[in-house]
C-alpha cells in the first residue's frame, strides 16, 4: 500500500515550494475530473455534532485509501491509482434516511465517531457518479461550533485555521486531504500503528497563538523545521486557491 501513496507524497514535496496562486487546479476535460464522495449522515430530527463529524470524515477518506482492495489486483485498485494521478478531489454531501441506507450498497467504507456517521466512496468520474449519490445534496452540509475539549494525545492532531470559516462539507473534505497527506509522508511502522488504531485523529479549530506557532506562512518551513503537513486549498469552493486550511501534526504515532 506505500507504493500506491507515494506519488501523493512525491507531489506535495515539489508542491511545497510552489507560489500560492500555482497550487489552483486547471481542470481541462471536465469528463475526467475524478473525485471521492464524502457522504456525511445528517438526519433532520438528529444531527451530528460537528467535531465528531469531521473526524469520521478524515478517517473514513483515509481508511478507503489503504484498504486492502486497493492494493495491486484488488477489485479498488484501478479506481484508487487513477484518482490518485491527479488531484484528490473531495465532494462532500449529506444524506439522512433511507438515502443514506442507499449509500451503504455502494463500494466504500463508513467510520462512526461517537454517533457521528460518514461514508467515503470510491473514488470515481464526477460525470458518471451513481444516482444513489447525484441526488444527494451538496449544499446544506453546514452545523454549529461544538466545544469538544482537548484533543487526546494518543492520536495525530488536525488543526483548522481559525481565519477561514468553513462549512462542515467542505471542512470534512480538507481533514480527509490532511490525513492521506500525512499518512503519505509517514514512515511504514508509524503509519501500521495508526491503522491498527483505526486511523483515528483528533480535529480540532486552532487558536491563533497555535496557528501562528506552526503555520508561520511558509507551508515547506512547516513541514521541514515543525513536521507538520499544511493542506493548501485548489479554490475549487468558498476559498481561494492556495489557502491553507488545515494542519496535520503526527503526535500519537
Amino acid at each position: 500500500m506505500t507504493g500506491l501513496l507515494a506519488p501523493l507524497a512525491a507531489r506535495y514535496a515539489s508542491w511545497l515550494d510552489l507560489p500560492a496562486a500555482d497550487t489552483a487546479v486547471v481542470e481541462t476535460d471536465p469528463a475526467e475530473v475524478r473525485a471521492m464522495p464524502v457522504i456525511l449522515r445528517m438526519e433532520k430530527a438528529s444531527p451530528p455534532a460537528r467535531t465528531p463529524l469531521l473526524e469520521a470524515a478524515a478517517c473514513a477518506a483515509l481508511a478507503v485509501c489503504l484498504d486492502e482492495r486497493c492494493a495491486p489486483g484488488g477489485p479498488w485498485h484501478e479506481p484508487m491509482r487513477d484518482w490518485l494521478a491527479g488531484h484528490i478531489r473531495k465532494v462532500s454531501r449529506r444524506a439522512r434516511g433511507a438515502h443514506w441506507d442507499a449509500v451503504q450498497q455502494l463500494p466504500g467504507i463508513t467510520t462512526d465517531v461517537d454517533g457521528a456517521q460518514v461514508r467515503a466512496l470510491l473514488p470515481g468520474r464526477v460525470t458518471g457518479v451513481p444516482k444513489e449519490v447525484s441526488r444527494l445534496q451538496v449544499s446544506g452540509t453546514d452545523l454549529p461550533a461544538d466545544e469538544p475539549g482537548p484533543a487526546p494525545d494518543d492520536r495525530p492532531l488536525l488543526l483548522l485555521n481559525p481565519d477561514v470559516p468553513m462549512t462542515a462539507g467542505k471542512a470534512a473534505a480538507q481533514v480527509g486531504h490532511a490525513t492521506m497527506l500525512l499518512a503519505a509522508v509517514l514512515g511504514d511502522a508509524e503509519r501500521e500503528r495508526w491503522r491498527d488504531g483505526g486511523f483515528r485523529c483528533a480535529v480540532r479549530t486552532a487558536t491563533p497563538a497555535q496557528w501562528a506557532e506552526l503555520a508561520p506562512g511558509d507551508p515547506a518551513e512547516t513541514w521541514r523545521d515543525r513536521g507538520v503537513i499544511a493542506v493548501r486549498d485548489a479554490g475549487f469552493t468558498e476559498i481561494a486557491p492556495g489557502t491553507i486550511t488545515v494542519l496535520a501534526t503526527r503526535r500519537g504515532l
